[in-house]
């Protein structure tokens, strides 16, 4: 007979739908029960989180996260040249070894500020499949297709996509899943991108893409085929419910209709998009157009941390000052923002504290200087609460961190390894 598995969170205040005092038990990786009524006996491990708030793990919806080891390269750049002179030349370099340590660096970072769930695109990824089975993190991981083009590199990029939904799907009982990433309109060819979905809906995968993330790479496709990305990527039928686009920061009024009437899930990096000078994705019109909008970091080079508190905040002041509207984005959408409507974009039964979902759940201590006075646990989350306020982390209704120490990963090692090992860039 297997051994259940079972938490009771006791007398937390519960920041979800509803915010209330309430216990929280957990059953294997499910929410079995939410009741003032549940006692220490109900569980085999008991936390006490009287001063804490419970909320549902954070979901980044865009990362690259092997980027790590590129911290602090590249700064004040635009895009292209970013790209170009910084970026992608110290990418030939990487190798499994390179890839499973900055993956498992932002695992531990990724963890200690809330994230239980991340989508991912980059190189090696089968080292980053690795790291997520290990720390025990939720993950959605794609090989970033680029073929610049080429008829022989689009078919070697398409193997790779197979050889990984092979290797890594469903793994780690079914908390890593593969997506399909084909890079960006402007590196992928048409043919990619089309057999690329093709693959996605076979295999009922999502499709993460790169899309309008600057305005030069709007203005050149419109000199192509006269068309705008989102009109393009229409045309050639790879928008759906299971697309999830990063960026769109210059989506026309026209693009949002396409995005409503496919489903299609926009992944918001604010931070990436300011410190690029990419411009401000118009969140709160893909909201008024019922779209659905989700939150990601980007990669730690244009970032430069992958701690979704701090992007939440972001978020929220950059569109009031944006729109000229303190009433835009109010702290129940922008935590759903991070949370249900990232669960949504991957297609996964988390993003809540409700019984019957997946046991994502951190608890955030109140206890602190900043924290102080809780008048508004909702404002607190969006304004005052830094990452390093988490305390717990619940993923697959499995401790991963319990009072600020990680339970699956050696930090102080991981730390270490990669201060060494970055040198090799």
């Amino acid at each position: 007979m297997v051994e259940t598995t079972s938490i009771l969170i006791k007398d937390t205040t519960l920041v979800s739908d509803s915010i209330q005092k309430t216990s929280i038990l957990i059953q294997d990786n499910k929410i079995e029960e939410i009741s003032n009524k549940l006692t220490d006996n109900d569980a085999s491990k008991v936390i006490n989180a009287s001063d804490k708030l419970c909320m549902p793990g954070l979901i980044n919806t865009h990362s690259h996260v092997a980027m790590t080891l590129l911290r602090g390269v590249g700064d004040d750049q635009e895009l292209q040249t970013w790209l170009n002179e910084y970026i992608w030349p110290k990418e030939a370099k990487l190798n499994d070894e390179l890839v499973y340590a900055g993956s498992l660096l932002a695992m531990a970072e990724m963890i200690k500020t809330g994230t239980t769930t991340f989508n991912d695109m980059y190189f090696f990824m089968e080292q980053t499949a690795k790291a997520a089975e290990e720390s025990g993190m939720r993950a959605f991981l794609g090989y970033g297709m680029i073929d610049l083009f080429d008829d022989e590199k689009r078919k070697s990029e398409l193997n790779e996509c197979k050889k990984l939904i092979k290797n890594c799907h469903n793994t780690a009982n079914n908390r890593i899943k593969v997506a399909v990433s084909p890079h960006a309109p402007y590196t992928c060819s048409e043919e990619l991108l089309i057999e690329s979905k093709q693959m996605a809906r076979k295999n009922d995968l999502i499709y993460h893409i790169h899309v309008s993330e600057t305005k030069t790479e709007v203005d050149d496709l419109k000199k192509q085929r006269n068309q705008t990305p989102f009109e393009y990527l229409n045309d050639i039928d790879v928008l759906d419910d299971k697309t999830i686009a990063a960026h769109g920061v210059w989506t026309t009024d026209d693009e949002m209709k396409i995005l409503n009437q496919k489903g299609v899930s926009v992944s918001h990096n604010p931070s990436s998009n300011m410190k690029l000078a990419s411009g401000i994705a118009p969140i709160t019109k893909y909201l008024e157009n019922d779209i659905n909008v989700s939150l990601g970091t980007d990669g730690v080079s244009s970032n430069n941390n992958l701690d979704m508190f701090s992007e939440m905040k972001t978020m929220a002041l950059l569109q009031k000052v944006n729109t000229l509207n303190p009433k835009v984005l109010k702290t129940k959408t922008t935590i759903d923002i991070t949370t249900k409507n990232g669960a949504k974009a991957l297609n996964i039964d988390a993003g809540e504290i409700s019984v019957g979902k997946l046991a994502d759940i951190i608890l955030v201590d109140t206890k602190l200087p900043h924290m102080t006075p809780l008048r508004s646990p909702e404002s607190n989350v969006v304004y005052s609460a830094l990452g390093s306020d988490v305390n717990t982390v619940i993923i697959d209704g499995k401790i991963v961190m319990e009072d600020r120490k990680l339970t699956n990963l050696n930090e102080k090692e991981i730390i270490e390894d990669v201060s060494q090992l970055a040198k090799q860039l």
